[in-house]
């Protein structure tokens, strides 16, 4: 009988996504809470500019992901995988527990917006270099043939993420009064997520150290030798990042364009996040057994075929189960070659530099299009008042998705060519 590999202990997965985690966490719960936080930190003279308020000081930790993308990324090729994993959660924990505390605008004047955007460019710039350090960390520990389940983890978090803060969100919101939720009940939903952070820092203070070479590969050789690569994986990853927050305006979409009931929409992300978790993990499981390649590619063809049906049988039944049926169906085949997509991008890219090369790609990638996606998805949907731009949209996203796709090479172990 063949030796088996030793399994990547489950510590070692929850220090390395635990970070993915929070800030998934924190992204959705802002989001939920983005009204009080504006009222809070950002009073204006009408409502709606103090939301605007809010949501652009939030938009602001897309600008600084790929800063500390650059800067946490090369600390990971030039120190070790540890020590920018390290940073990255201590410089996401104090956002967290920064807008948890901070003083309201009546208390403390402009100090108060400015430390909450002093709050989101650090978050920013700690996710930025988190997820290229954690996945490199994930693939070089995990055994060569589990190398597609291990990353997927990543993905698959952000659906218990998405599931937690909704239920933390809707319980909160059900808990208190309007008067107690603008006094103090959204600073509990941050406080929630805070509460994991010294077990998050104990984990990754026990983590080993995966890196091996002491060369690091300079910028411009990488670009040079590698540009091929670096661009298929831009474009990749851009793809799932579309996908995500395509699926993830699935309650506005139903609510402001359907006409649909907050409490029917409310299913959705309920939807999304768990077959985030399901499918993420078992697409890469399933590219670990036939290849990188298949899982990534026919799931996003089966996407760009169904993409106009299901949003059309939403457009024309406009009720919960539609919804629940249509956001699940898009979500699992979404994340079934996501998962096997992020272990091709960080199998596909040069050891000595993949913290820094993974770190950028992807901060870049979720700046341009996670930063643009529902922005433009609402422009659409109120200039051209046609309900299926989403469906346009997602298919767009596809078709350049599956060419960037069908053009990677296989990087599964015993399967490369």
């Amino acid at each position: 009988m063949a030796e088996q590999s030793p399994r990547l202990p489950a510590r070692h997965v929850a220090a390395a996504v635990i970070g993915n985690a929070l800030e998934c966490y924190d992204f959705i719960v802002y989001s939920y809470f983005a009204v009080q936080i504006g009222r809070a930190f950002f009073p204006a003279h009408t409502a709606f500019a103090s939301l605007m308020l809010s949501l652009a000081t939030f938009g602001a930790g897309f600008v600084s992901r790929p800063v500390g993308a650059v800067v946490i990324g090369r600390l990971g090729d030039r120190v070790g995988r540890r020590p920018a994993m390290l940073l990255s959660f201590v410089l996401m924990g104090a956002s967290m527990l920064a807008m948890a505390f901070t003083p309201t605008f009546a208390q403390i004047g402009l100090a108060a917006p400015l430390m909450v955007l002093a709050a989101r460019l650090t978050q920013g710039f700690a996710m930025g270099g988190d997820i290229g350090s954690t996945t490199t960390f994930l693939l070089e520990t995990a055994p060569d043939e589990r190398r597609g389940l291990a990353t997927a983890w990543q993905l698959a978090t952000q659906g218990v993420a998405t599931v937690a803060s909704g239920l933390v969100g809707l319980t909160i919101a059900c808990l208190f009064g309007p008067e107690g939720l603008q006094a103090w009940g959204w600073r509990a939903a941050f406080l929630l997520g805070a509460l994991i952070l010294p077990f998050g820092l104990m984990l990754r203070r026990g983590l080993p150290e995966t890196l091996e070479a002491s060369d690091v590969m300079p910028l411009r050789e990488l670009i040079t030798r590698h540009g091929r690569t670096i661009a298929l994986a831009f474009l990749v990853i851009g793809n799932i990042n579309v996908s995500y927050y395509v699926l993830g305006y699935m309650t506005t979409y139903a609510v402001t364009t359907l006409g649909m009931a907050p409490a029917a929409a409310f299913g959705a992300p309920i939807a999304f996040g768990l077959c985030t978790l399901v499918f993420s993990l078992a697409g890469g499981a399933l590219s670990d057994r036939i290849g990188r390649k298949p899982v990534m590619i026919w799931p996003r063809a089966a996407l760009l075929v169904l993409a106009y049906p299901a949003f059309w049988l939403l457009a024309h039944q406009r009720d919960g189960a539609t919804l629940l049926v249509v956001t699940g169906l898009l979500a699992a085949l979404s994340q079934l070659g996501g998962g096997a997509a992020l272990a091709a991008v960080t199998e596909a890219l040069p050891r000595q530099a993949r913290c820094l090369a993974l770190s950028v790609i992807y901060a870049v990638a979720a700046a341009v299009f996670g930063g643009v996606t529902q922005p433009a998805l609402a422009w659409l949907l109120h200039n051209t008042q046609n309900g299926m731009a989403p469906a346009y949209l997602l298919m767009a996203a596809m078709a350049v998705g599956l060419v960037a796709m069908i053009l990677m090479p296989e990087t599964a172990p015993g399967r490369r060519r």
